[in-house]
């Protein structure tokens, strides 16, 4: 029995040891990628529509390099925000600096009117992967707007 008392004791004289011990430092935190605070995309407030239908979309972007052609797309959206419509795309250049982007088009079979609209930005890289390029997405933004008339 003495033999199991003494253990007893070594081991919680151990725990209150450890309980007392000065704590260990923090682990320190994982590495901020620096690429992900590199690249945005932002969406201006206000789109433009010409007498012609054709919508207008502004912002700007940044990004830093990738191994394939890099886009900025947009698309709208106004009654229904399950439906986007594409306007236009423009080629990135990915030096680290920010850019202006400025997309135009004619949605197909809609007629998009002055006033409240949903855009959303996509700044995305045709990454090549054997045959066929895949798409690797940098940054997205999704932003209300108003439309207006020019």
């Amino acid at each position: 029995m003495r033999v199991r008392s003494a253990a007893l004791a070594t081991a919680a004289g151990a725990a209150l040891l450890l309980l007392t011990a000065p704590a260990a430092p923090a682990a320190p935190a994982a590495p901020h990628d620096a690429r992900l605070a590199a690249e945005s995309v932002t969406v201006d407030p206000v789109g433009r529509i010409a007498a012609d239908g054709s919508v207008t979309l502004t912002g700007t972007y940044r990004c830093t390099g990738g191994t394939g052609p890099v886009f900025v797309s947009s698309s709208v959206s106004q009654s229904d925000p399950s439906v986007r419509y594409g306007v236009g795309g423009t080629r990135a250049v990915c030096d680290g600096l920010e850019h202006r982007w400025a997309n135009t088009g004619t949605p197909d079979q809609v007629v998009l009117k002055p006033g409240a609209a949903q855009v959303e930005a996509t700044l995305m890289e045709l990454r090549p992967m054997g045959i066929v390029p895949l798409p690797s997405f940098h940054a997205r933004q999704t932003q209300d707007v108003t439309l207006t008339a020019s």
